[in-house]
């Protein structure tokens, strides 16, 4: 869906399409782009939405009514931020123990399989 939006745009829609997936065949290196593009996506939203909570919380949000948002905004109190940041790094610690010590034990046994254009793989063939 993605690569045909892209390609609908005008004179540089079929070269974005092609330096994307890096060619018009699907083989390995065209799956294993795709595979590793959707496997960053959830990072870049879940960095954007951080980043947007971070701006609201300083600089409040403008709308269109005119009220006065300062009223609504929830300072950051230190403490509480590096309370919390504290404990993303000790969860971040505990997490990368676990990677560090046994890299496969949060992995999924699909990875290792050969990527074949001409097999839909199980977990999203349809129920029918």
């Amino acid at each position: 869906v993605i690569t045909n939006l892209l390609s609908a745009l005008p004179v540089i829609g079929q070269m974005i399409v092609e330096w994307i997936w890096g060619g018009f065949s699907i083989n390995n290196a065209t799956l294993n782009r795709f595979f590793s593009l959707h496997f960053l996506l959830p990072f870049v939203i879940l960095m954007m939405v951080v980043m947007h909570l971070f701006f609201l919380h300083t600089s409040g949000s403008s709308n269109p009514m005119g009220t006065n948002s300062n009223y609504y905004k929830i300072y950051f109190y230190p403490y509480f931020m590096i309370k919390d940041l504290l404990l993303m790094l000790f969860i971040l610690l505990l997490f990368f123990i676990v990677i560090l010590q046994n890299p496969y034990y949060l992995g999924d046994p699909d990875n290792f399989k050969i990527a074949n254009s001409m097999v839909t793989p199980t977990h999203i063939k349809p129920e029918w």
